[in-house]
């Protein structure tokens, strides 16, 4: 009889819960990764407008002070919006830290059931192995007595005769 685990389903269902925790964090690194890219492309717009700001008028260097104004403001959002992310990413992964702790367990109680299955099997195949034995011995005694007894018999009508 194979081994069947009583909690399989219980053991499926964490399992599942932490695959689908894995997809919530894998889209929370995706998000820090698009607010990163965002904060890049913010950076390379606030260089280039300093770049172009040194190479224009100095009449439309106020034009470039708001734009630049503008451009910081953007990036302290996107920098508030990377802390958020970050901060959901953290809880996110700490929540699939313990969805694995708890595939974990169940993983090494069935390890551990499954070892105590093996071992009474043995003990019912050795009980077996060991009965079977005792009847083959007793066969042989038998069939030793009966046939010490055909000798003795033999003997004395070989004695009687």
């Amino acid at each position: 009889m194979p081994f069947n685990y009583r909690l399989q389903k219980f053991l499926e269902i964490r399992i599942r819960k932490k695959e689908e925790q894995l997809q919530v964090v894998q889209k929370c690194q995706e998000e820090v990764i698009r607010i990163q890219n965002l904060i890049n492309e913010n950076n390379q717009n606030i260089q280039d407008t300093r770049i172009n700001m040194r190479k224009s008028d100095p009449r439309m260097y106020d034009g470039f002070d708001k734009f630049l104004k503008h451009l910081y403001e953007i990036g302290e959002k996107l920098e508030a919006e990377m802390k958020a992310a970050l901060d959901e990413l953290h809880k996110q992964e700490e929540i699939l830290r313990q969805r694995e702790r708890e595939v974990d367990v169940l993983e090494k109680h069935k390890e551990h059931k499954k070892e105590e299955y093996l071992y009474e099997e043995k003990m019912r195949e050795l009980k077996t192995l060991n009965e079977i034995g005792s009847q083959k011995h007793f066969m042989r005694t038998r069939e030793a007595n009966y046939e010490a007894e055909l000798e003795e018999e033999m003997l004395r009508r070989l004695e009687g005769k």
